[in-house]
């Protein structure tokens, strides 16, 4: 696995500019089991990052609708996923190596074949590899709130961030969020409205109940034990 998530960009001097992202790198210790993973599956079920189109279809071996996560953590809900829907090809892309050893062993162990993983900046991703109009669902589940006002610049959903989506959806593809943090829930609300070319799937045009294609974390059910909300917003791609 090449691990080179953090990528300079130049400017027309050579100059490295400084690229706001919207993830910290934390890639932590790897476990044994999450190392020993990495160098068994990934040749397997991981993907390098490339600076042209893939090829969907031949990367899963078969013609099947792609539904693609970005920050699936230690990979558990993903793998669950995948396995309930063998009709259907996952791409998974996490930062942190860790998550990406623990989502390999995981799918190993539950004979996963429709999973593939990638250990890259999400947003490159879908701006050198993934073509357009090839998806049908675009999942990102409880992304980095930065809550701090000082921070929100960084929150990956923004104008330009839904815009890229869209691109990448097929006619009918959905792109489904999901956040613990309610002030970023209405930060997601106001710019997938402000975004034309998608149709909030909400009966009251705000927020929809979990749907049972997301899997309800550890995490998730803890909050619910405490009294957290969870909001999900899911827009469908219209034009």
């Amino acid at each position: 696995m090449i691990n080179d998530v953090i990528s300079p960009e130049f400017d027309e001097n050579g100059r490295a500019m400084r690229r706001v992202r919207s993830f910290v790198r934390r890639q932590g210790r790897l476990t044994k089991g999450q190392q020993q993973a990495l160098d068994d599956y990934w040749p397997v079920m991981g993907v390098e990052f490339q600076q042209e189109p893939v090829d969907l279809a031949a990367l899963f071996g078969r013609e099947a609708p792609v539904v693609l996560e970005i920050g699936f953590g230690m990979g558990a809900s993903l793998v669950t996923m995948a396995s309930s829907n063998p009709q259907q090809n996952f791409l998974g892309i996490e930062v942190h190596s860790p998550g990406v050893g623990a989502c390999l062993g995981a799918a190993y162990e539950a004979g996963t074949e429709n999973l593939r993983v990638m250990c890259h900046d999400a947003v490159e991703v879908l701006n050198k590899m993934i073509p357009d109009n090839s998806l049908r669902m675009v999942q990102l589940f409880f992304p980095d709130p930065w809550h701090k006002a000082r921070h929100n610049k960084r929150r990956i959903v923004q104008v330009p961030f839904a815009e890229l989506v869209l691109r990448k959806l097929k006619l009918g593809g959905v792109f489904h969020m999901a956040t613990d943090w309610e002030a970023y829930a209405e930060h997601m609300l106001e710019v997938m409205n402000s975004v034309a070319g998608y149709k909030n799937l909400s009966a009251e045009n705000n927020f929809v109940p979990r749907p049972e294609s997301r899997p309800l974390t550890k995490f998730e059910q803890r909050g619910q034990r405490l009294g957290h909300g969870v909001w999900d917003l899911m827009f469908e791609r219209v034009k």
